[in-house]
């Protein structure tokens, strides 16, 4: 089976966005895509075959402060308003097409974190409802901005503290060739955060999740190694940015938004030919 395995990155997912608009846009299809923050919140589209969704929203909304704002934050707890962006949004403003979601029969799971055990938590999402965009909004709920999610009696927020780039869980799920589409350039080295004191204090009730920020960096630099084990040994094809996205976590630049776009747009134009003889190998 073949697999598209999308990391998160906020913003930067905007890039993986523009990729996978434009594979949608020449019918390239995978039996399965495993996303995981940002990856989630876009790579739905691809299930649901919504071309162009991510970045138009996205851009709609980027100044308004019911979508993403410091407001939000003080008022909800969730920078990224939960009711309006995870609710409202994908049945109101913006709609979220859940029927062909629910008959398109590509597999689609999210990464989140389990707080309470500090691992990984895997989701597959198959029907469009409250649930399905709660799973996405808590493996996009990044630590101090974001309010603990509770499902299924599990306490959850971003899946990129345990599993960033969730290649061997898509291995362990029995898809054999996998496409990933990273958002740092080669070469990237990830170093640790300088906000650990905050998210250690934030997240005082769970233990196990800080020692998992604690030590994110290295799970992240271990799994880049695996990564590029993988492309040495031709069961994968990688592809990234060439340079650094310029653009913020958190971005009320819609021009900001269109340019990271419009670089995984051309990046994934460079790319169809590769991917096609990828995935019929």
């Amino acid at each position: 089976m073949t697999g598209l395995v999308l990391e998160g990155g906020a913003m930067r997912g905007l890039f993986s966005a523009g990729i996978m608009d434009v594979w949608m846009e020449n019918g390239i299809e995978f039996d399965g895509v495993i996303g995981v923050s940002a990856g989630a919140a876009f790579g739905c589209n691809y299930k649901s075959r919504q071309p162009g969704r991510a970045i138009r929203y996205n851009k709609r909304f980027s100044k308004d402060p019911r979508y993403c704002s410091v407001r939000s934050w003080l008022k909800s707890g969730d920078i990224f308003n939960a009711q309006f962006a995870y609710h409202e949004m994908p049945t109101k403003y913006d709609p979220f097409d859940g029927d062909a979601f629910e008959a398109n029969p590509m597999a689609f799971y999210v990464v989140c974190t389990d707080v309470e055990t500090g691992e990984a938590v895997y989701k597959e999402l198959t029907v469009a409802d409250d649930d399905c965009y709660d799973w996405i909004r808590a493996s996009a709920s990044m630590p101090v901005v974001s309010r603990v999610v509770e499902l299924e009696g599990k306490k959850l927020l971003d899946g990129g503290i345990t599993d960033s780039i969730p290649l061997a869980a898509m291995e362990r799920f029995g898809f054999e060739r996998n496409v990933v589409i990273l958002t740092q350039p080669e070469g990237f080295v990830k170093r640790p955060t300088r906000f650990m004191p905050l998210m250690r204090w934030n997240l005082r009730k769970y233990p196990k999740a800080v020692e998992a920020l604690a030590r994110r960096h290295e799970m992240y630099n271990e799994q880049l190694a695996y990564v590029a084990l993988r492309e040495r040994e031709g069961a994968i094809l990688v592809i990234c940015p060439d340079e650094p996205l310029v653009i913020g976590h958190v971005e009320h630049d819609a021009e900001k938004m269109q340019r990271v776009y419009d670089i995984g747009r051309k990046k994934g134009e460079e790319m169809v030919a590769a991917v096609r003889t990828f995935l019929s190998t």
